[in-house]
C-alpha cells in the first residue's frame, strides 16, 4: 500500500494509519467502494503487530470511512471522502492553533507572527 509508518513521530501507530487513509480518501488515492488491504497483509507490509491494524480498522469503521463487504473485506464507504476532507480541514485546524498558541506565548507579537506566516505560505506557493 502506501503507508508510512515513523514510530518516533509521537503519534501511535494505529493513529498514523487512521490519518494517512483519512488524507488517501480525501486525496481520492483511495476511492469509494475500493478494497483496502486485509489486516495482516497490511500488518505484513508495515512490519507491525495485525491488532495494531485491526484497531487503525476499527476507528476508520466507526468514522464511516470504510465498511464491511460480506466475504470480502473492508472497503471504501461511499462518502467517506467528505467525511475525510471534513477531518482532514478539523486536524490541520487543531494543527495551526496549536503554532498560534505556542507563538503567542513565547511572546511572539502578532506582527511577527502575520509575517512568519506570510512568509511560509510563499515557500509553499513556489513549489
Amino acid at each position: 500500500m502506501f503507508l508510512h509508518i515513523d514510530p518516533s513521530n509521537g503519534l501511535a501507530v494505529y493513529d498514523q494509519i487512521v490519518r494517512q487513509i483519512k488524507f488517501s480518501v480525501a486525496d481520492k488515492v483511495l476511492l469509494s467502494g475500493e478494497l483496502i488491504p486485509s489486516v495482516r497483509e497490511l500488518a505484513r507490509e508495515l512490519g507491525i503487530n495485525p491488532n495494531t491494524v485491526a484497531r487503525a480498522y476499527q476507528n476508520l469503521q466507526s468514522d464511516g470511512v470504510v465498511e464491511q463487504v460480506r466475504g470480502t473485506g473492508l472497503s471504501v464507504a461511499a462518502g467517506a471522502r467528505r467525511i475525510c476532507q471534513t477531518e482532514r480541514k478539523k486536524l490541520i485546524r487543531q494543527r495551526i492553533r496549536q503554532v498560534f498558541d505556542e507563538a503567542a506565548r513565547s511572546g511572539l507579537e502578532l506582527e511577527d507572527i502575520e509575517k512568519l506566516i506570510r512568509t511560509e505560505i510563499g515557500k509553499i506557493a513556489k513549489k
